[in-house]
């Protein structure tokens, strides 16, 4: 008898074991949501943390995988592609939780809150370009989930400092407000202006080698993005077996666009582009700058390409 009260006590303080739903292979990558409460204790500053399941069974939960950068690499356009695979839920906006303190403080709950709610079977997905730059980020990441799966999708670091400067140009120009020739950024004294941070972004061995420092190569996918670009198709693919997702996403899911100069989507019939601020074109530079550039990141490509073990076709 005493035995017997003794297993139903037992049985009545258990905790509820909640199948965890599979991060990324089901057998030796699941995150159950008990983890996830140790992990919001660790760092929310409220220890109450609270399930958001809806009435049809999904849930908000922390993301499997993260598009860590790089900005105007293509992770927009990396992200709307990859939502066209029915296992994975996307974040919509950009979050910034690792990188802005006042985000980073309100502790874990908060950034569950900004996830989109998914089913068991579903990867949650989120992109935030500004990480892959900010050194504070990896081991916060790391801190969250060690297993974590990472995307980096990288360009020419030369195109990526022109699209860096136009996206600038056209928010002040949507403002009203003047902005700086892009040669008043690149020319300091006659000579290639380093300090420009929009090529300190490009500099892409420097923030790699401290992703390094906390994640194996092997947990972090590059997407050429230059390639992604002109045939989106075989590198989605390679980002479904990096996520070990089912192959879902077809040739015919991608139509180029002749008026606005690059692939759209098309889903179940319906076809959707990326906004109007995307593809736009660059300003024109004079080719002794250009030269200057290329020569400029010639040697850090060197660093990265010998550092992730592969070459990209960039000048």
């Amino acid at each position: 008898m005493a035995a017997f009260l003794l297993g139903a006590v037992l049985l009545i303080v258990q905790p509820e074991i909640v199948p965890s739903r599979p991060a990324i292979n089901p057998k030796t990558e699941t995150t159950s949501q008990s983890v996830q409460r140790e992990l919001l204790k660790k760092t929310s500053q409220k220890n109450d943390f609270k399930e958001n399941i809806h009435s049809n069974g999904s849930c908000q939960q922390l993301p499997q995988t993260i598009i860590i950068g790089v900005r105007k690499g293509g992770t927009r356009a990396l992200l709307e592609m990859l939502s066209l695979h029915p296992d994975i839920a996307a974040a919509e906006s950009e979050v910034h939780f690792f990188d802005w303190e006042d985000h980073y403080r309100n502790g874990l709950q908060w950034y569950i809150n900004q996830m989109p709610f998914s089913y068991p079977h579903q990867i949650t997905v989120e992109k935030t370009p500004a990480y892959f730059t900010s050194p504070k980020v990896p081991e916060r990441v790391y801190n969250m989930n060690e297993s974590m799966r990472l995307l980096l999708i990288l360009r020419d670091p030369s195109e990526r400092v022109l699209s860096d400067y136009t996206q600038v140009f056209y928010n002040h120009m949507q403002k009203h407000k003047p902005y700086p020739s892009i040669e008043q950024f690149l020319i300091k004294d006659g000579e290639l202006n380093v300090d420009y941070k929009a090529i300190n972004r490009s500099l892409y061995y420097i923030h790699m080698q401290n992703w390094l420092k906390y994640f194996p190569l092997d947990r972090i996918h590059i997407v050429d993005g230059d390639k992604l670009i002109k045939d989106p198709f075989p590198e989605i693919e390679k980002v479904e077996r990096f996520l070990k997702l089912s192959p879902q996403i077809n040739a015919s899911n991608f139509y180029f666009n002749k008026t606005k100069g690059f692939y759209c989507l098309r889903d179940s019939g319906r076809e959707r582009c990326l906004h109007e601020s995307k593809g736009r074109a660059h300003p024109q530079v004079d080719t002794w700058l250009l030269e200057k550039l290329h020569e400029y990141f010639h040697e850090p490509n060197k660093k990265f390409f010998e550092l992730v073990g592969r070459t990209f076709d960039w000048h």
